[in-house]
């Protein structure tokens, strides 16, 4: 079986930090999310990835993944522009050819990982599985309608009356039949050409198409609130303690704290789960749980918790922040003496909370 991971797409939702990055390279717990995603491939046993990569973030992606630790045979297709997860299939049929293949959603978190959906998959002699999860509020979402035996009825694309509360999570196992639909479909609304689209197809053509109920957790880190809830969920089930760089005398690391090598704590108090990258120094300040400190950071005299701060950021002299995330290279400081007055810098898609 092959795997066709989405690596496309303009991240809109989470700008500005994807002005300069993709949002698959947006980091959870210090790690990219795509990264994820390519590890739960790695333990389910695939071997054969295509990535599908936009022009405006392709090379990032592909120099991201170059020292391939999971030993992939790595293909990259070109998307050239966001036209759907559809889309996505049909540009890959000359990679996929005539194998199964699973597809997965490059910025999406499955806390349970792949490999037993895939096992689900080889066991049901279906033309497709799809992955589903009972959430809130799924007219945000594409929606499944499932009878008792677990064989889908329809789907329906963020409807405006949901069928159930069953929404589509972003991983789906197919057969080589998906590509007898993808003529059959037209752009929707969105100008896309929609997956749900293309397996209701299959359903209306007399393919076999089924559903697995994920029970644990999953989470699409496309807004900056879903981030945050990623990044402690992470932290929280799959960190442990591993302090590698300098801990000072008057200095306190409490719990699971990953501190990584030429990393400083000077005169501060770290309560995990934390991590911080290398080359972060952290002086007279507290980083509170739930807190991500890329590399190469400055942190003094300030109070950290439930954020997440990308590589090269500086923060001096701020009481508390917290629920807030800061891109490469931000700078939060607050400068002393009694002038009441904001000093801001502030680009596109950027919000301030006072």
């Amino acid at each position: 079986m092959k795997a066709l991971v989405l690596a496309g797409g303009k991240g809109t939702r989470l700008r500005p930090l994807t002005y300069t990055m993709a949002k698959q390279l947006v980091p959870v717990a210090n790690k990219p999310v795509l990264f994820y995603v390519m590890q739960h491939l790695q333990e389910a046993g695939i071997e054969e990835v295509g990535v599908i990569i936009s022009p405006e973030t392709g090379g990032q992606i592909q120099e991201a993944l170059s020292k391939n630790p999971w030993g992939f045979n790595l293909t990259y297709i070109l998307q050239d522009q966001p036209l759907g997860l559809a889309h996505a299939v049909r540009i890959a049929q000359s990679y996929i050819k005539e194998e199964d293949f699973i597809m997965c959603l490059g910025d999406n978190l499955i806390g349970s990982g792949i490999r037993e959906f895939i096992e689900t998959f080889n066991a049901s002699r279906a033309d497709a599985l799809i992955l589903l999860k009972e959430v809130d509020d799924p007219r945000m979402f594409g929606v499944a309608e499932v009878d008792s035996r677990g064989h889908i009825i329809r789907l329906v694309e963020k409807p405006k009356e949901p069928p159930s509360k069953l929404a589509l999570v972003g991983a789906y196992v197919f057969s080589p039949a998906i590509y007898d639909t993808l003529s059959e479909i037209k752009p929707s609304w969105r100008g896309e050409l929609e997956i749900t689209d293309a397996i209701q197809k299959l359903l209306e053509n007399g393919y076999v198409v089924r559903s697995s109920i994920l029970e644990g957790w999953w989470l699409d880190t496309g807004k900056k609130d879903d981030l945050l809830e990623a990044n402690r969920i992470v932290l929280d089930e799959w960190t442990r303690r591993d302090v590698q760089g300098t801990v000072g005398s008057k200095s306190r690391v409490v719990g699971r704290v990953v501190l990584e090598e030429e990393a400083q704590v000077e005169r501060s108090k770290v309560r995990g789960p934390v991590v911080i990258g290398a080359g972060t120094v952290i002086e007279e300040s507290f980083i509170g749980p739930y807190t991500s400190i890329g590399r190469g950071c400055i942190i003094t005299n300030s109070t950290l918790e439930h954020c997440v701060a990308l590589d090269g950021v500086r923060i001096e002299g701020v009481e508390r922040m917290e629920d807030s995330v800061l891109g490469r290279n931000a700078v939060v400081r607050r400068l002393s003496g009694n002038h009441k007055a904001l000093r801001l810098l502030i680009g596109e898609d950027t919000e301030v909370l006072l």
